[in-house]
């Protein structure tokens, strides 16, 4: 076993000047272990990622989750020498942390520790991910979570999370990335033990793992979390992930069920993402027009603070899933592939149609004129300092660094930051021109409870006034007027109603 060779780059402390996580390789017989680390610091807590190319679109046709459900397996149902119970008894008295998270193209399996407990902690680091129990009763009990996050939790109870996949799943119909992480119904019931451990020896392998180091680590810990993963499976490097397919079709999916308000999400592939020059001039503008959960955004002033039609409006440039209770989003979710999307949530469903049209009508305005100078120096602001919060921990940062790695954009944050006081208005409206899909080709996935209604209204194309219940400014009036009879753009073959008992079923 050779030792790590010298770091490649620098580091990012917290409390000073960021600087790059470093990126070394570490020599497995003819094999090599890539290890993204951030430097030690004088916390006695140690942070690790051992993240794998791999997720949702590694998952066979008609094995939707088979990926994700050999992680969970591996994380909690126990290894060879500890049952599932037993191996969460081993991590209390270290008060120590062990986990895994999962997108479309990366698995990571998260752990912290004190630094003092890191000599007994690795070997079991090393049964969960190479030496799992794969009891069959855990399989059995995993699974049934799993079809039960589908049919209860994500069909019955998060309108807001299901109108998101429902987008994605028109979005990429035929794709790798067409169905939730968790798989679908089917997919689930059909799979079997022997299945998902082939799965895992296929996926979980050297070619496609990347070692995250942060927090209080001793100099020699890369070295040894490689040397003890060297006998991870060899494989194959993850298959390209092709463009989406052409967006005939379906324009708009109404997703109905007995939901008290409407989820509105619409969006459309995009060619541009992290590693593109643009990107940067990109991410002002949909800050400018929609950021996560701030109030600055023209979506969230328009339909919220102006007219108060719902709680939160709000732009994406690329996928995004919230951290917990977190404004941030969440890290290492880093995809070859990716879309433009708008949320609204929730609308009363007397305001659900204006709604939907005020945003077009914004979208195509955004389009149209821009942003001002005034509006982009604001942002420029807001996220010369935001961005800072994204990096608030050792586990952050390290998800930082090894989404870097995967986009090859390293200190893409901080490269950011230093770019941002010479990004201009003319910039950003070029970006925002050249690189967001027309309002003609945006898709719309509508959770809502009379989907007959409406869908009548919108082929009908029926005028949607509004009524407040307090005063407003004549000139929001007089712009209502306009916006009630904007035109949808859709025809009766663009429109598809799907029961949300039967969505992801295969």
């Amino acid at each position: 076993m050779k030792r790590l060779l010298p770091a490649a780059l620098l580091v990012a402390a917290c409390g000073g000047a960021p600087r790059a996580p470093s990126t070394d390789t570490a020599t497995q017989g003819t094999e090599s272990v890539r290890a993204v680390t951030l430097p030690a610091s004088q916390t006695p807590a140690v942070t690790l990622r051992i993240a794998f190319r791999a997720g949702a679109a590694d998952d066979p046709p008609g094995r939707e989750g088979l990926t994700a459900l050999a992680a969970r397996l591996m994380a909690e149902g126990g290894t060879q020498a500890l049952g599932a119970y037993e191996l969460k008894q081993a991590l209390f008295p270290w008060a120590a942390e062990l986990g895994v998270e999962g997108d479309k193209e990366m698995t990571v399996f998260v752990a912290r520790v004190h630094r003092d407990h890191l000599d007994p902690f690795l070997p079991l680091l090393g049964d969960v991910l190479l030496r799992p129990r794969w009891d069959a009763k855990e399989f059995e009990r995993l699974r049934r979570d799993a079809v039960d996050d589908l049919e209860k939790n994500l069909r019955g109870n998060d309108d807001e999370r299901l109108g998101k996949e429902a987008l994605q799943w028109m979005l990429y119909a035929e794709h790798p990335y067409g169905q939730p992480d968790v798989g679908t119904v089917e997919g689930l019931r059909a799979a079997t033990l022997d299945e998902v451990k082939a799965q895992a020896a296929k996926v979980f392998t050297r070619e496609r793992l990347t070692i995250g180091v942060a927090g209080g680590w001793p100099a020699d810990l890369p070295a040894k979390l490689s040397q003890v993963l060297e006998a991870l499976p060899s494989g194959a490097p993850p298959a390209s992930v092709p463009a989406a397919a052409g967006l005939e079709g379906t324009r708009l999916l109404l997703v109905e069920k007995d939901a008290p308000a409407v989820a509105v999400s619409m969006g459309a592939p995009i060619e541009i993402d992290r590693r593109h020059a643009d990107f940067a001039a990109l991410m002002v503008g949909i800050s400018a027009f929609g950021e996560h959960r701030q109030f600055h955004g023209r979506l969230m002033q328009r339909l919220r603070e102006l007219r108060g039609l719902n709680y939160g409006d709000y732009a994406y440039a690329e996928h995004f899933e919230q951290e917990g209770w977190s404004t941030f989003a969440r890290v290492n979710i880093p995809r070859s592939r990716q879309y433009f999307s708008i949320w609204l949530r929730p609308v009363q469903p007397a305001q659900a149609h204006f709604a939907l049209r005020l945003a077009l009508y914004e979208y195509e305005k955004l389009l149209r004129d821009g942003l001002t100078a005034e509006e982009v120096e604001t942002v420029k602001s807001f996220l010369g300092g935001y961005t800072q919060l994204w990096e608030k921990n050792d586990s952050r940062r390290l998800g930082y660094a090894l989404d870097d790695a995967f986009y090859g954009t390293p200190e893409r944050l901080q490269r950011f930051r230093e770019l941002l006081p010479s990004i201009t208005a003319e910039q950003v409206n070029a970006a925002l021109k050249q690189h967001l899909p027309p309002a003609s080709a945006l898709r719309m996935a509508v959770v809502t409870a009379d989907a007959a209604k409406f869908q009548e209204t919108v082929l009908n194309n029926e005028a949607t006034p509004i009524e407040y219940t307090s005063p407003k400014p004549q000139a929001i009036l007089d712009e209502d007027v306009v916006i009630m009879k904007h035109p949808f753009g859709v025809e009766a073959p663009q429109v598809r109603v799907v029961p949300a008992a039967q969505i992801f079923q295969r």
